[in-house]
């Protein structure tokens, strides 16, 4: 039997690209003869890292690399099943030209019709179901059986060694309780405001005066107002490390060593999730935005979602007006805090 040679295609997001990781596992688990490769931004190629079940990382570097140059790198591997997860134009051209014979969608974009590209349906997203579900549906036309899409990343020895020094170097024991409250969302899912997040490091501060923790701020997005009203609080157990992180692949390990993720549902969260870490999620009621749709998977976390009702009664129709930073109180997140 001829080998499976199957490429995944997902140039978007970090949360995004999290989302592929449970349809890699399972391919691979199916057949375990294949050869398997994700075709990804740079930046986001640092998920895919040390991922057991994938065989080659390919990257695309949408304002660096021309169109003909990642088709030779596709057409280099003699790809025969490719699956596109997310449509984009250029990735649906770019597996044509490059040879790949069997190649699946999404829906039926023009370009899939003219490429002749098999497809799999959303059904217009009903019944809801969550994101990685959703991509693991091009994994069963495949004929991949599976019902489990925990997100994975994989953290390895030596890089676990990076982090003990790096925490070390922040004058945190391996005893330390470790929180990483971030704080921004690039605008890829709604969020609280950061005098909101502000309130809420208060109320963890006068709830557990004399514990031994740390908290540590992530976004880099933060601005100098924000940072300038932590430093007011005084608590050195307050630490700010934005800026202490070469690219994304550091920002993971930082995550795989923390006890609790407190963030927005945005791709931060997403790496936590699939580093197994316990995150409490704060998340809007809209349906794109939904923890149905982009919650964290793992048992032992807490997804936070704005109700119906108050996003019924406080923000628009048409998803102009947002009342987000009040639909979820710092006292709901305070109670699911836990310090031991």
């Amino acid at each position: 039997m001829k080998q499976k040679r199957i490429l995944i295609v997902r140039t978007d997001r970090v949360g995004d690209v999290v989302m592929i990781t449970p349809m890699i596992r399972e391919i691979r688990k199916k057949y375990p003869d294949s050869f398997i490769a994700a075709l990804v931004q740079p930046n986001t190629s640092k998920i895919l890292i040390n991922n057991p079940y994938l065989d080659e990382i390919i990257t695309d570097d949408l304002e660096k690399e021309s169109y003909n140059e990642v088709v030779k790198k596709i057409r280099s591997y003699k790809f025969n099943t490719g699956l596109l997860v997310w449509p984009t134009e250029r990735a649906a051209y770019q597996m044509f030209r490059a040879g790949v014979k069997s190649r699946i969608g999404v829906g039926r974009k023009l370009y899939e019709i003219i490429t002749f590209m098999k497809s799999v349906s959303r059904n217009k997203y009903i019944p809801l179901r969550h994101e990685a579900d959703y991509c693991m549906d091009l994994a069963r036309k495949i004929g991949v059986v599976t019902d489990n899409y925990q997100p994975e990343i994989f953290v390895s020895d030596e890089e676990k060694i990076w982090l003990k020094k790096f925490l070390e170097s922040k004058n945190i024991g391996s005893g330390t309780f470790k929180i990483i409250l971030h704080t921004g969302s690039k605008n890829s899912a709604p969020n609280w405001s950061e005098y909101k997040y502000l309130e809420l490091l208060k109320k963890i501060i006068e709830k557990f005066p004399d514990e031994d923790y740390r908290i540590l701020l992530t976004a880099y997005e933060m601005t100098d107002k924000f940072k300038s009203d932590v430093a007011t609080l005084g608590d050195k157990r307050i630490i700010d490390v934005s800026g202490d992180f070469k690219d994304l692949r550091d920002f993971i390990k930082i995550i795989s060593g923390i006890d609790l993720m407190i963030c927005s549902s945005t791709g931060p969260i997403h790496l936590a999730d699939a580093l197994n870490r316990k995150c409490i999620g704060i998340s809007c009621h809209r349906p794109m935005s939904c923890v149905k749709l982009w919650g964290v998977v793992n048992k032992k976390s807490i997804n936070l979602e704005v109700t119906k009702e108050y996003c019924d009664t406080y923000c628009s129709a048409d998803k102009e007006e947002c009342a987000f930073d009040n639909g979820i109180s710092t006292d709901e997140v305070l109670k699911h805090i836990e310090i031991k």
